[in-house]
């Protein structure tokens, strides 16, 4: 009897060892029906405006199957089946596994639990989508290449945990029944619609069926590609993910990718009221209708404390930027008299707080006049400085702090600060 390997929790029987790789596909080979599918269909489908002409409402039924799908896959696979942001009815959840059976994006079970790999593993080799290995290939390309022989590219040694998908039997339900739905959502179900409706069959099969399908498709590719590429990045920048309104828009929310990666149990992506998500609303909506419950949001203090320390961050690597003068510990020592001589053979040296500054290069620039600086050469002007005489600004500090010239270590000869 054949030992099963556990993959995550699908399992799979061994197969007998063997003494050559012909009998599995090597990883890197194209995956045929997977092309023709997500590329050769959608191809056939444009190329089909040259001979079965657009309906006007069939123009205007294919955003409509588009988004539709879309929301069913963002909603319901991602958001609360994958993450688990909130709880569902019955009626709801098999309405979500239905349409998003439409979008062909593979079953549930299928879906999260690369989705739960991707966000374990994130830009890692066991990452299914890793944006490391490209843009091509976390859009499209590990699907459409075999991956050590196990199609879609899913990795066998990224374990996670899908046993509450098992238990759900909307999902199980789904799963076996997968292909006749994406069958009849997917294909059938415009068709007949838009054939019964004003009679254009064909046109409701391959422009709200097949192109509304690969349109979908691409929306929910672009989150694995392009947010992960293009954008901010203002809760963490460890990871590739990112985010940007436009994104948030193209993708009905999961544009938000930056915000998701970090807080994804949170049923929002974009957490504030004017962030273009879609299906944060349309989740708050299931829930103002009793259809879903217990939608689940981070604390506000825990984002508040990533936005700070993100922003932290950011500052530290701006501040690199600029010139804040040499540092206190790696100016050299320098005696009070040694200090007094130096001034008096000519160099334009003031002490302010122990710190020694040449100040040769704005003698003539200083906005008080010449005589005022001059008049504190070779002495200790901290109190002149700090309000004896004029309480300098913020910016007079900080140029201070680029004519660094050294520290005063002994400072027992040292006399008192002078003042004007």
């Amino acid at each position: 009897m054949q030992t099963p390997i556990q993959w995550g929790h699908f399992s799979r029987k061994a197969r007998p060892p063997t003494s050559g790789a012909q009998d599995r596909p090597k990883a890197g080979s194209l995956n045929w029906p997977i092309v023709f599918f997500l590329i050769g269909i959608p191809i056939g489908a444009v190329l089909s405006l040259l001979w079965v002409p657009l309906h006007k409402k069939t123009a205007m039924m294919m955003p409509a199957w588009m988004v539709g799908r879309t929301l069913a896959i963002t909603a319901g696979y991602h958001r609360l089946w994958s993450h688990r942001s909130y709880t569902a009815c019955t009626p709801l959840r098999l309405l979500l596994a239905i349409i998003g059976a439409g979008a062909g994006q593979g079953s549930i079970i299928f879906w999260s639990r690369g989705h739960r790999a991707h966000h374990r593993y994130v830009d890692t080799d066991d990452d299914p989508y890793s944006i490391k290995k490209g843009f091509w290939h976390a859009h499209i390309g590990w699907m459409l290449y075999e991956s050590e022989g196990i199609p879609y590219g899913v990795p066998i040694n990224g374990q996670v945990d899908i046993s509450d998908l098992r238990a759900d039997p909307v999902v199980r339900w789904q799963h076996r029944n997968y292909v006749l739905l994406f069958l009849t959502v997917g294909y059938a179900a415009p068709s007949l619609v838009c054939g019964l409706l004003y009679g254009d069959y064909l046109g409701g099969f391959l422009y709200a069926g097949c192109l509304a399908v690969a349109l979908a498709q691409q929306g929910t590719f672009c989150t694995n590609s392009v947010a992960h590429w293009a954008g901010s990045q203002p809760y963490a920048s460890e990871k590739s993910p990112r985010e940007s309104h436009l994104a948030g828009l193209l993708m009905l929310g999961e544009g938000y990718h930056n915000f998701h990666h970090e807080f994804p149990i949170d049923y929002r992506n974009g957490p504030q009221w004017y962030d273009l998500d879609m299906t944060k609303w349309l989740i708050w909506t299931f829930s103002q209708l009793g259809l879903a419950t217990k939608l689940r949001r981070f604390p506000r203090n825990e984002i508040e404390k990533g936005m700070i320390q993100r922003k932290w961050e950011m500052l530290n690597i701006e501040g690199k930027t600029v010139d804040w003068g040499t540092p206190l510990d790696e100016l050299p020592d320098m005696e009070w008299d040694e200090f007094q001589q130096q001034a008096r053979t000519g160099r334009n040296l003031i002490v302010i707080k122990k710190v020694v500054y040449d100040v040769s290069a704005f003698v003539l620039e200083h906005p008080g006049g010449t005589a005022l600086i001059t008049g504190a050469i070779g002495k200790d002007a901290t109190d002149m400085f700090q309000g004896g005489v004029y309480a300098h600004s913020g910016a007079a500090f900080n140029l201070l702090d680029t004519m660094r010239s050294a520290v005063i270590r002994d400072t027992t000869s040292q006399p008192k600060d002078v003042s004007f």
